[in-house]
């Protein structure tokens, strides 16, 4: 069975308490706190492995996890952090939160390893706790606390053109024809049941990536049969290529199957309307002629609206080249980047609800925000990097932080101080 869709529970590591120690050496009679910090937990990392095509691996497991980091130890010993997990999948696989369905990381394009969880920060031995007025601190740092979340995994096949049609019209017979793709054929409906992925190689070396998109069916929109699991695949396609009957073999009529599919099409994703479209009048060898009434009926309906009409052989390949070279002239007009969802949901964001903070002003004029789940967020989150800063920034503004902050007088250029963090702030 072709997995194209699972859903799973991912944890990362929660990180490693602070110990509290203190020296014990035979001459140091006023041995003070040497409690070491606790071990970072470890990540949960998503990285695209060219070898992989299906989403088959998460089909008989559901749940994975990070290590936790270790307890620091005396003698100031740092705790080990907990191992990553590192999770493959396929190119075009997008990371949903399950609850929200928001996208939290699409596989495809540049992104080819995306930290998803972060795994807490370890807690700070008793050594970071000495004051002149407390030198023996018996406290430490508990370490942060592992997120942990269900995830919808959802494969979106990445081809420059996808192959769409009522089942038995021929796309399969045409992938076969025109790449060195080996799907299974056969004359019954739904033979294909599983996108098949194929090159088309150019004589002049430009070739592309045609995919065959299985059979599609009146209400896939709304989810009947396998609509939703099949639409989705069309989604990152430039080019849409309609394969229809043009010997009326199946008894079927071409023009009502197109608007059908279109209309399926535009029911699942408006912006699919908006793709370059050509149309493969099929089984051309079994008519007698080069044109019959079906494919002029075509050409009236379809060519106003500047979709061509190829009438083709799979079998013979007889009009193939042709509607290739078009194909490619279709694609030469369309942009060269992948489609690359945008995230919309950071766990981190959303795994601690309701927290309360304070906002205070330092001797120095600094506005101070604290609160737990604050500080859980800064060490989930890679400030030093513009990325990470503009998800910390997203997260004050959900949490009404900066609207709390302009009630309180904050101006231009004013320092802001968030634990270890420090920054102006601008409007």
């Amino acid at each position: 069975m072709f997995a194209d869709r699972a859903k799973i529970i991912i944890k990362s590591g929660r990180g490693g308490d602070g110990h509290v120690s203190f020296r014990r050496e035979k001459y140091v009679p006023d041995g003070g706190p040497d409690g070491g910090d606790g071990g970072k937990g470890g990540d949960v990392i998503f990285v695209v492995d060219e070898g992989l095509n299906t989403l088959t691996d998460f089909r008989h497991r559901r749940k994975f996890a990070a290590e936790p980091g270790e307890e620091g130890g005396k003698r100031n010993c740092h705790g080990k952090n907990g191992a990553d997990l590192i999770l493959k999948v396929p190119e075009g696989t997008i990371i949903r939160d399950a609850e929200s369905n928001k996208i939290i990381a699409d596989m495809s394009g540049e992104n080819r390893r995306m930290v998803v969880l972060h795994g807490g920060r370890g807690g700070l031995g008793n050594q970071h706790f000495a004051t002149s007025t407390m030198q023996a601190p018996k406290y430490a740092q508990p370490g942060q606390e592992a997120i942990e979340i269900e995830v919808l995994l959802e494969l979106k096949v990445i081809a420059d053109v996808g192959l769409v049609g009522f089942p038995n019209v021929g796309k399969s017979t045409f992938l076969s024809r025109v790449t060195n793709a080996q799907p299974k054929i056969a004359n019954y409906h739904f033979t294909t049941l599983q996108p098949n992925l194929g090159v088309v190689d150019m004589e002049d070396g430009n070739g592309f990536v045609i995919a065959d998109i299985p059979g599609l069916i009146e209400g896939a929109s709304e989810g009947i049969g396998l609509g939703h699991e099949f639409l989705r695949h069309i989604e990152r396609t430039k080019v849409i290529v309609h394969i229809v009957d043009a010997a009326g073999t199946e008894g079927r009529d071409p023009i009502a199957d197109i608007h059908a599919i279109n209309h399926e099409l535009e029911a699942y994703n408006p912006d699919l309307l908006k793709k370059p479209q050509v149309i493969a009048a099929n089984k051309i060898d079994a008519i007698y002629g080069d044109e019959n009434e079906i494919i002029s009926s075509l050409r009236a309906e379809f060519e106003k609206d500047g979709i061509k009409i190829y009438p083709i052989s799979a079998v013979s390949g007889q009009g193939v080249r042709e509607l290739l070279f078009h194909v490619r002239e279709l694609l030469s007009k369309c942009p060269k980047e992948a489609v690359v969802y945008e995230p919309e949901f950071d766990p981190a964001l959303a795994f601690w609800k309701d927290e309360p903070y304070t906002i205070s002003r330092a001797e120095d004029g600094a506005f101070v925000v604290e609160g737990p789940k604050i500080e859980k967020m800064l060490g989930y989150t890679n400030m030093d990097s513009e990325k990470g800063f503009l998800f910390f920034q997203k997260f004050m503004r959900e949490q009404g932080i900066l609207k709390d902050l302009e009630e309180q007088g904050i101006e231009d250029g004013d320092t802001v101080r968030i634990y270890d963090c420090e920054f102006d702030y601008y409007k």
